[in-house]
């Protein structure tokens, strides 16, 4: 029966392909011609140098590019598998995110038509779990030729994180530190959000209070907390906390901010049904810019970053591989409401 290295050798004679060419096309003709399938183990580093006598670096640069094709799999410390056969897909890439929510699916939909129809793209949401951050992480580790990442603010995250090969590697929206030089487009949420309080003190000076809510087990960043209360203290803005937003609980005079999207709904639809105008008898801040919160009650004042920006810097760093570390800027979106 005829070999792998049958099918590298056979392409030694084929003008102007390099020796890194003649092993990716000689795997894929391997896979073509059904000499392996999926799941089998393929020939280590060593086998390939003693039997065709090429440089290490070589043999390596030629698996990082099966793997990245999504074609090879590597399992630390048993060596390379076969993990399809489909060898016209050419590249696959893990997208772990928090959930679905609307912003997240700006991101999604952006990044997912930015990469084009060669790329495929899975989707994993960790939901702010550390525990399926890392069962999601084990799952996908050496099965994919890239990895864009949202991660959980956990010290044993980055620990998770720093097992993916790092030139494969993307943090995307919050920044956690990591050792090592990796790339990542992120947000920044303690000055982004303390200079957008700062601008509105005005505005809010006009109510009794300022009420946020916080919740402690979401996935709402602490920065945003520590933020406000330096606002409040700095500007001398009255203020008070809570876990969550109680359906009915709205009242004329304060201002409302919360980050969560299902409270915000819930706090217009009180509003509505207490007759209450916007930007007057109540004001409401909310995070993180969409759509319809440009178009409802005659606008929702919102300081965001751009998600699309953030998916297409993300989608061109999986096609052309350079390394970024960008902080996005944050945009204050003053409305009605405001």
């Amino acid at each position: 029966m005829r070999s792998i290295y049958d099918q590298i050798r056979e392409l030694e004679h084929v003008q102007g392909l390099s020796k890194h060419e003649r092993l990716v096309q000689g795997f894929i003709n391997a896979v073509n011609e059904k000499v392996i399938v999926k799941g089998d183990m393929l020939p280590s580093v060593n086998s390939l140098i003693q039997e065709l006598g090429y440089a290490r670096e070589t043999i390596a640069k030629a698996y990082k590019e099966l793997i990245s094709r999504g074609l090879v799999e590597s399992k630390n410390r048993i060596g390379f598998f076969l993990a399809r056969e489909n060898t016209r897909s050419q590249l696959r890439v893990a997208l772990v995110i928090f959930a679905f929510d609307s912003f997240q699916e700006v991101f999604y939909k952006t990044f997912r038509n930015k990469l084009g129809k060669n790329v495929h793209v899975d989707l994993f949401f960790h939901h702010n779990n550390i525990e399926i951050f890392e069962s999601i992480i084990d799952r996908i580790r050496g099965k994919y030729g890239m990895y864009v990442v949202a991660p959980i603010p956990d010290k044993k995250a980055a620990e998770i994180l720093q097992t993916l090969p790092p030139d494969k590697f993307l943090m995307i929206d919050r920044y956690l530190p990591m050792k090592g030089e990796f790339s990542h487009i992120t947000q920044e949420f303690f000055d982004a959000s303390y200079s957008a309080f700062a601008v509105l003190a005005p505005a809010i000076r006009k109510y009794k209070k300022m009420i946020y809510y916080h919740r402690p087990n979401a996935d709402t960043p602490e920065e945003i907390l520590l933020s406000f209360k330096k606002f409040t203290k700095d500007f001398r803005i009255k203020s008070v906390i809570r876990p969550e937003y109680i359906p009915g609980s709205v009242e004329p005079g304060y201002v409302y901010f919360t980050i969560n999207n299902a409270e915000l709904w819930m706090m217009l639809k009180d509003a509505k049904s207490q007759k209450l105008k916007l930007g007057k008898d109540i004001g409401i801040l909310s995070h993180n810019d969409e759509i319809v919160k440009e178009i409802i009650f005659d606008g929702i004042t919102t300081y965001s970053t751009s998600f699309e920006a953030m998916a297409e810097k993300s989608a061109q760093f999986v096609l052309k591989r350079r390394r970024i570390q960008e902080t996005l800027p944050t945009v204050l979106l003053r409305r009605g409401s405001l």
